[in-house]
């Protein structure tokens, strides 16, 4: 199906942190807000397999039940944005004229914004809380897809089928929605796979800066925040949630690649 074995890998990553995620009560040993202090710090053993943190709370716990965060909030993004993007798009590239110019610069205008930065400052206004961290990367989230669904159309929508479909007394909706759209919606799966890294990467930023999830939250930016004031006399506090971030990251990158490599007829074999 996919020609690099990579794809299969980040397939099995995805899998893997979804089943902790889904099946995080039953997996994690201890409740990941249960403070020990007399355990603090205390490095990997064979009882703890990752150790414990600053208030001698068991990391794997919490590294299990932060999953959840880090993937709840990239699908509600990705899916509120990406149907946002899909439908502006879709309305940009087959009205254009105004619509397409009006929309186009908006999109401009919010691509002139670091991404990261301009997240920091709505939720900065918002307040932090992760319900507010969703809004502020759907305010953002949807401008690629906006591009890149307006491109798609502009190049669909004069072929035959889509102009037969016209004549034929179809509405513009049904058109767009029914003719135009399965056509171009490879593309789409992909931008959001590689959307979906992106989102994790910014919510853990976000919760890094103490702007995300609340204090004492499972969540992986979070724990590398903590981990920072002690990566030195326990850098173990750091390492496990940099590293469940890094893989999540690569392997949607990977099944984002393998998806572009199957769709993209640019890269077809022939």
């Amino acid at each position: 199906m996919f020609r690099s074995n990579w794809t299969y890998v980040g397939i099995f990553i995805i899998a893997f942190f979804v089943v902790c995620a889904v099946a995080a009560p039953w997996i994690a040993p201890e409740d990941p807000y249960k403070i020990e202090l007399m355990l603090e710090l205390m490095p990997p053993n064979s009882d703890f397999i990752m150790g414990r943190d600053i208030n001698g709370t068991d990391i794997f716990s919490r590294l299990i039940y932060g999953a959840r965060i880090s993937l709840v909030v990239g699908a509600i993004v990705v899916s509120v944005s990406g149907f946002i993007g899909i439908f502006l798009g879709l309305i940009s590239g087959y009205y254009g004229g105004w619509i397409d110019l009006t929309l186009m610069r908006v999109v401009d205008i919010l691509l002139a914004f670091p991404g990261l930065l301009l997240a920091i400052a709505l939720v900065a206004v918002l307040g932090p809380s992760i319900s507010n961290v969703i809004i502020a990367l759907t305010v953002l989230g949807w401008v690629p897809f906006a591009r890149l669904v307006r491109g798609q159309v502009i190049a669909v929508k004069e072929r035959n089928y889509i102009l037969a479909a016209r004549t034929s007394g179809q509405s513009d909706l049904r058109v767009m929605f029914f003719h135009i759209l399965p056509n171009i919606f490879s593309v789409v799966i992909v931008q959001a796979t590689f959307n979906l890294a992106g989102v994790i990467i910014s919510e853990s930023s976000l919760s890094f800066l103490g702007l995300g999830a609340p204090p004492g939250t499972p969540s992986w930016g979070a724990m590398l925040s903590e981990g920072k004031e002690v990566i030195l006399d326990a850098p173990h506090v750091s390492i496990f949630p940099g590293l469940a971030i890094m893989l999540v990251v690569l392997a949607f990158n990977f099944v984002g690649d393998g998806l572009r490599d199957k769709y993209d007829p640019k890269t077809e074999t022939r």
